[in-house]
């Protein structure tokens, strides 16, 4: 018989590098943002984020919500990182700025997130979307509530 996990026992970065290691499921919304985590550590999160016809808006672009979720999505796991077992997080505050638009021809694209500031109550994170040459095309600052 398998090991269960016993998530409540496993503190943000052991659980997010379990979904690495693909030893449990991902969150339902990476399949929806075609996420594929490539390197967790403390305070840290690089993801690898790929358009698809699902994200357009109704003029074919890359819809902007493409972008926010993703910079929801790494800005959070990045502070999820930090945190003990037991312990969970909210986003109470994502502020965005779009520099580029993205395009489905660009293919995937690099989201990372980086810890700004913790504490027993908040965290901070920054976020941003690349490409491989580096060219910035969203950028986003949040603040989550440590529950």
């Amino acid at each position: 018989m398998k090991n269960k996990i016993e998530f409540s026992k496993l503190s943000g970065l052991e659980f997010l590098r379990l979904m690495m290691e693909e030893k449990i499921p991902v969150a339902s919304i990476a399949e929806t943002m075609g996420i594929v985590l490539k390197k967790i550590e403390k305070g840290y999160v690089l993801f690898e984020v790929k358009p698809d016809e699902r994200h357009l808006n109704p003029l074919g672009g890359v819809h902007g919500g493409f972008a926010a979720t993703a910079l929801d999505s790494v800005t959070g796991s990045a502070v999820h990182t930090m945190l003990e077992p037991g312990v969970g997080y909210g986003t109470i505050e994502l502020n965005i700025k779009m520099i580029k638009a993205i395009a489905l021809k660009q293919g995937a694209l690099k989201a990372e997130g980086k810890v700004l500031h913790i504490s027993k109550k908040i965290g901070i994170a920054e976020g941003k979307i690349t490409d491989n040459e580096g060219k910035l095309y969203a950028h986003a600052t949040a603040t989550c509530m440590i529950l």
